[in-house]
């Protein structure tokens, strides 16, 4: 039993470790500007007034707040927008 867990196991962790190697971050060149989907603190760079740059949002979801996603996808993803909202 212990052998087909480690056979299961151990590929499953290599895989990952593979994807997690291979995805490239989205820089503004491959990218556009995704508003209200970041979470607090984890924002790509300054979220309106009162807030510097990155990880300076105050609150999920924070309508000018934004982050950096692959073009084509900001507006398939629950709250998100290409331009800044309320909230």
């Amino acid at each position: 039993m212990k052998n087909i867990k480690q056979s299961v196991v151990i590929p499953g962790a290599i895989a990952a470790a593979l994807l997690i190697a291979t995805a490239a971050p989205v820089h503004a060149g491959d990218g556009e500007k995704c508003f209200g989907i970041a979470k607090a603190g984890k924002n790509d760079c300054k979220a309106g007034p009162g807030t510097t740059c990155a990880g300076t949002s105050t609150k999920d979801g924070q309508g000018n707040s934004w982050m950096y996603v692959p073009k084509g996808t900001c507006e398939k993803i629950v709250g998100g927008s290409l331009e800044p909202k309320e909230g």
